[in-house]
């Protein structure tokens, strides 16, 4: 056997074993958080693809319990915020505090916030007034925060799960267009069926479900994001996640009816960062060590459904951003 061929062989083995651990973290969530089966993995694959998720969906559906059973299952520091009007700034990051030593002297220390954790759930970010939500881009974005001219790095690996209401509810605020953009995928959480919230109603009814150990460690954890990006994707693949990104800008030549009625601004460049990155998270958790047509074609609506900015004649219309860009991707699948 040739050395390339028994680092391949290598290779697979460590994959075929850290899929085995995602699967394993994938039921160990599933004992805590009923349904949502579709959901759960692209959570997973955003964590994988070093990005962050807006949770979308009303109250009472689990949202913190996800974020909760996530954190345990994986060994990670969590941390929560609940978002209100009045938060500020400072109780996000941290802030300087006087303190007295043993002599008498006094100094300033500093007291970190909740974002200072390996998991954050910030509950509610559209309850929090504009300022306070931009306070995290620098978190999100750079892996640290930067508080009275000091900066102070992130521990990785640093995953946000923010949680917002849908935006008709009374007490919001829209989140700005830069923040929603540092969010990797978009995941909408509908309200469960019958079947589906009977199976809840007895399992939160009964007997309180042991707590999860972790079953997955950092260490796999990180070396899975790694190898995430080692991921090829074709130039043809490449194309057409870049074709549907143009093809959510009214101007754009290719982009059908729907985009030029509806739409006011299309996706960033960061969009098709995201969909690449979490189709090789995808394809990795499929086995497969490169990118597919499919993987796009599953993660396109998550990835860029808030990353539109839709005009007021879609309002009027009741047209959404995921039957827009379901209708771009088969724009640019045609080419």
């Amino acid at each position: 056997m040739s050395p390339e061929t028994a680092r391949e062989s290598t290779l697979e083995r460590e994959i075929a074993d850290l899929r085995l651990g995602v699967d394993t973290l994938r039921a160990a969530v599933a004992t805590r958080f009923l349904g949502y089966a579709d959901e759960v993995e692209e959570i997973l694959l955003a964590l994988l693809a070093r990005g962050h998720v807006l949770l979308e969906g009303a109250p009472g559906l689990g949202k913190t319990t996800l974020a909760r059973s996530l954190a345990g299952s994986l060994d990670l520091a969590f941390g929560r915020i609940q978002c209100t009007p009045d938060l500020m700034p400072a109780d996000v990051l941290g802030t300087r505090i006087l303190e007295e030593d043993a002599r008498g002297g006094r100094r300033f220390t500093f007291q970190k916030g909740p974002v200072f954790c390996h998991v954050l759930l910030v509950d509610e970010i559209n309850r929090a007034t504009p300022r306070t939500q931009s306070a995290l881009l620098e978190a999100m974005q750079e892996r640290q925060v930067t508080v009275f001219g000091e900066t102070q790095a992130l521990d990785e690996p640093f995953f946000v799960i923010a949680t917002q209401n849908p935006i008709e509810m009374e007490g919001t605020y829209p989140l700005p267009e830069a923040q929603l953009d540092r969010f990797l995928l978009k995941v909408s959480l509908a309200t469960p069926g019958q079947e589906e919230m009977e199976a809840v109603l007895r399992a939160t009814s009964g007997p309180e479900p042991s707590a999860n150990g972790a079953v997955l460690s950092r260490d796999r954890l990180l070396r899975l994001r790694s190898l995430v990006r080692e991921v090829p994707a074709s130039s043809d693949v490449v194309a057409l996640a870049a074709r549907l990104v143009v093809a959510t800008h009214p101007e754009a030549p290719a982009a059908p009816e729907s985009v030029r009625r509806f739409v006011r601004w299309g996706a960033s460049p960061r969009g098709g960062q995201a969909l690449l990155l979490a189709a090789k998270a995808r394809a990795l958790l499929r086995g497969r060590l490169f990118v597919a047509e499919e993987d796009l074609a599953a993660l396109a609506v998550p990835a860029l459904r808030h990353r539109l900015i839709l005009s007021f004649e879609a309002e009027a219309q009741g047209a959404s951003s995921d039957e827009v860009v379901a209708q771009a991707w088969e724009s640019a699948r045609r080419g």
